[in-house]
């Protein structure tokens, strides 16, 4: 897929412009957005990734808007998972309630401008080296076991499981750090003298964490579709939102038992198709005498579609069903409500 120059700038100012809005509408103001106005929001911005998806598929095509689909879900599903770690960096720092909108959107569009760096480098590796695709899939399958893990051990992203990366230990230890929150300032001057808030260093945070988790989400989608165009706008469309997301079901994030489950049986299910992709395109001499293996099954962008489809929606009523009846203890050190 041929994508114009003008198709880009158009469609990253578009984005931009929708970011914009967001922090015009929602964050100008300090407030802790209702449940009701968090579902609408949400609703909005799906609607609108899918109407952008629909008119993807009318001018390139079913098969790239079948790709755009599946990495849009495959996306908004992965992201979910982001949030256990955002309620626990909130819980931390104990940002409070009133200013958790803006340190989310901040730390969301930071990890978007770093993620179009990925996928860039990402799309540019994969067109000289078709063997990055093993490197992708054997990656991937080592990030599903290690959550699938986690998640049936019950360890998954416990409240004293996180530590403050590199870079936030950094900031703490060599910034000067003002004591509160100063009205959600990011930088304040006194006695001519420059301090970071906390606000600052929770912005950093949420970043940073956002940007690790592409190191599989990226590989991920890349298993969908080998168009950065589509990765681009799926990994923005699913980011899009995830602040009102949040709010939505930041509560009912602990009810999600089998979500972990469900993701580390995605990623493994894609781990697979890379690697069947790269065996089908390979170029290592030690493999098949660096010839492509015929024999190997072809799995569909609409299967693909359909088993992601699948898994979330097994694993979403198992969650709701084992969380209703008791069956499965469920644990977070960090609630929604310790935030407050």
């Amino acid at each position: 897929m041929d994508v114009p120059m003008w198709v880009w700038l158009a469609t990253i100012g578009g984005i931009a412009a929708l970011f914009l809005f967001d922090f015009l509408v929602h964050v100008r103001k300090l407030h802790h957005p209702s449940l009701k106005e968090a579902g609408v929001w949400s609703t909005f911005y799906i609607v609108v990734a899918l109407l952008f998806g629909a008119g993807l598929w009318w001018v390139w095509g079913h098969d790239h808007g079948v790709e755009y689909l599946a990495g849009y879900i495959t996306e908004k599903s992965l992201s979910v998972d982001n949030l256990f770690v955002f309620v626990i960096i909130m819980a931390k720092f104990q940002v409070p309630a009133n200013f958790q909108q803006k340190a989310l959107l901040i730390g969301i569009v930071i990890a978007l401008v770093m993620r179009g760096i990925f996928i860039a480098i990402g799309g540019a590796a994969i067109d000289q080296f078709s063997w990055v695709f093993y490197l992708f899939g054997i990656f991937l399958l080592w990030t599903a076991y290690t959550l699938a893990k986690e998640s049936l051990t019950g360890s998954h992203v416990q409240g004293e499981d996180y530590e403050p990366n590199a870079l936030v230990h950094f900031i703490e230890r060599r910034l000067p750090v003002t004591d509160d929150y100063r009205r959600a300032a990011l930088v304040v001057r006194e006695k001519g003298r420059l301090l970071v808030t906390p606000m600052f260093v929770v912005i950093v945070a949420l970043g940073v964490t956002d940007l690790l988790f592409a190191l599989d989400s990226i590989p991920a989608i890349y298993g969908l579709t080998e168009e950065p165009y589509i990765v681009f706008t799926a990994n923005a469309f699913a980011l899009l939102g995830l602040l009102q997301l949040y709010f939505l079901i930041g509560s009912l994030l602990d009810r999600l038992v089998y979500l972990g489950t469900g993701l580390a049986l995605i990623l493994a299910f894609i781990g697979v198709k890379l690697i069947f992709h790269a065996m089908e395109k390979n170029t290592l001499p030690f493999i098949n005498g660096g010839e492509g293996i015929e024999a190997v099954p072809h799995i569909s962008t609409w299967l693909s579609l359909g088993i992601i489809v699948s898994i979330l929606a097994i694993t979403t009523i198992a969650s709701l069903v084992a969380s209703r009846n008791g069956s499965k203890p469920v644990k977070h050190a960090a609630r929604a409500e310790e935030q407050a």
